[in-house]
């Protein structure tokens, strides 16, 4: 089973993914696309912008593409495209979205992290509120249209665990 942790940045998406990880034996957590190129030598932008998060989402499609069957992604396709479509609205996201779609196909589970009111976690100027906002309420408008393979988590780390368990065959999970 794949499963991928989607959502706006700092809203608990590493958290659970590796809350998951402990629950699941025998998988294997991909960190989010930023780490590893940035660990590869990918010198990012200090702003957000597009090239950036275009780098990433051809990472993910690849990263997702040659993962195995027992695999939790921190992050895939359609939430760095809503990043994409957040930064520059006229930007043309066909391909890319197509691209995205074709990805997401290979995903058993996505698992959307929202933003949360009153917020879970505390932003500052430095972690770009509105992009965040944007970000996910994008995600929130796009996931309808991904079908029964999503489910939107809420609450504490354990009330979130819960319930992504109960979306996974106990054959997967300990």
């Amino acid at each position: 089973m794949k499963i991928a942790i989607i959502g706006a940045h700092r809203v608990g998406k590493t958290s659970l993914a590796e809350a998951l990880l402990e629950h699941m034996p025998g998988y294997t957590l991909e960190m989010e696309p930023y780490y590893k190129l940035e660990e590869s030598g990918y010198a990012f932008s200090e702003i957000p912008v597009v090239d950036d998060f275009l780098a990433q989402i051809k990472y993910s499609v690849k990263q997702v593409s040659q993962a195995g069957d027992h695999v939790i992604f921190d992050r895939c396709a359609i939430d760095i495209l809503a990043y994409i479509h957040a930064i520059d609205k006229d930007i043309h996201i066909q391909s890319l979205f197509e691209a995205a779609q074709a990805s997401i196909e290979e995903i058993d589970l996505l698992v959307f992290v929202p933003i949360e009111v009153p917020d879970l976690i505390s932003v500052t100027k430095s972690d770009w509120p509105k992009l965040r906002r944007t970000v996910n309420d994008l995600l929130g408008d796009w996931i309808g249209d991904l079908g029964d393979k999503v489910i939107e988590v809420s609450g504490s780390l354990n009330d979130r665990l819960g319930q992504v368990l109960t979306q996974i065959p106990s054959a997967n999970r300990s």
